[in-house]
């Protein structure tokens, strides 16, 4: 389970969290969704011990992601894209990644397979298209065989048949009992995969809960985003 409590966080006399708590639990997809500048990137990154936080705590399994050990094999993440030099290899950024963590070599082979990089493991980075270098940033996430997942705008650059089978390998991964937390944008993807919701705005939770119970009373889930957030206003990240 990834638990987050209380969170602050503060760029200089601006408050950027203030007080935001809630989980996203194992066997199900949580989607966290605000509009830009509301908060969800410093969360992700305090979450993943990129930032630190002004108070409050972001736990995964319990302990802090910086006191964990071999932290890619208990959670994978996405932040910006493939994460790796656009003068590397697929394979020699992944074959780096898997060393720094103590994850056997035979996985490189096996994510570049399973997310469709295995003709494309020897060009360089800076050669891939958008949507090739958000797989190679999911084959990253999943190098460790993590039991959570924590993934920014993982459909972005993707055609629609690679958002088809993204949406079934996460589905798939809770399914199987582990845990996913993405960002996204595109309501429609959030509707048809997201089992609960958190939603932001000026750095406050304004909505949390299952599908059903954060679009009650909307008649789409566009529509209770919109209303919860005011149109999108928010600041700060």
């Amino acid at each position: 389970m990834l638990l987050v409590e209380q969170l602050v966080k503060r760029h200089g006399s601006r408050t950027v969290l203030d007080r935001v708590s809630f989980e996203a639990r194992a066997g199900r997809v949580t989607a966290f969704l605000g509009p830009n500048g509301a908060g969800k990137s410093s969360t992700l990154r305090i979450l993943l011990g990129l930032d630190c936080a002004d108070g409050g705590s972001a736990l995964v399994g319990g302990r802090p992601y910086r006191s964990l050990r071999n932290p890619l094999r208990t959670v994978g993440s996405m932040l910006d894209g493939s994460g790796a030099h656009r003068s590397r290899t697929a394979r020699n950024h992944l074959a780096w990644v898997a060393r720094s963590n103590d994850i056997p070599r035979r996985r490189i082979g096996e994510v570049l397979e399973q997310v469709g990089l295995a003709d494309a493991a020897r060009v360089r980075v800076g050669r891939y298209s958008l949507g090739m270098g958000q797989r190679l940033g999911l084959a990253t996430a999943l190098l460790g065989e993590p039991e959570a997942l924590v993934l920014d705008e993982p459909v972005n650059g993707l055609d629609p048949e690679g958002i088809r089978w993204i949406r079934g390998l996460l589905r798939r991964h809770a399914d199987a009992g582990g845990t996913v937390l993405l960002s996204s944008h595109l309501m429609g993807e959030v509707a048809g995969l997201a089992d609960d919701l958190v939603v932001i705005a000026d750095g406050r939770i304004v909505k949390a809960g299952t599908l059903a119970e954060v679009t009650v009373g909307y008649g789409s889930l566009e529509d209770a985003f919109f209303a919860l957030t005011g149109g999108g206003n928010g600041v700060g990240q």
